[in-house]
């Protein structure tokens, strides 16, 4: 019997990927301990806005491997990211991550 790892319910753009890769060098980031986390936060009256950090994995947590790191994904979060596709756009006045939905 063979298994094979779940696929990753996010997309992250080759953009997103190489500034992900960028920081976790730049900042000597334990990929052996430490992981990026992706989910949401808030909600009620101010909606629910994503939510993206490198923190450590979570017993109520699914776990994914992309390239050389981690991604933890909190089970009550999962049915609010599947197919989140996060980018990086950088212009003129502003850089950062972008997080598209298909919904």
């Amino acid at each position: 019997m063979s298994f094979s790892p779940p696929e990753c319910p996010i997309r992250i753009t080759p953009k997103a990927l190489e500034i992900i890769q960028t920081t976790i060098q730049q900042k000597g980031i334990d990929t052996g301990l430490y992981g990026l986390r992706v989910g949401i936060r808030g909600g009620g009256c101010g909606g629910a806005a994503p939510l993206l950090g490198f923190d450590t994995a979570q017993p109520a947590d699914e776990r994914y491997t992309l390239e050389n790191f981690s991604v933890f994904v909190e089970k009550k979060h999962l049915m609010y990211v599947i197919d989140l596709e996060i980018d990086y756009e950088q212009t003129e006045y502003a850089s950062g991550f972008v997080f598209n939905s298909p919904y």
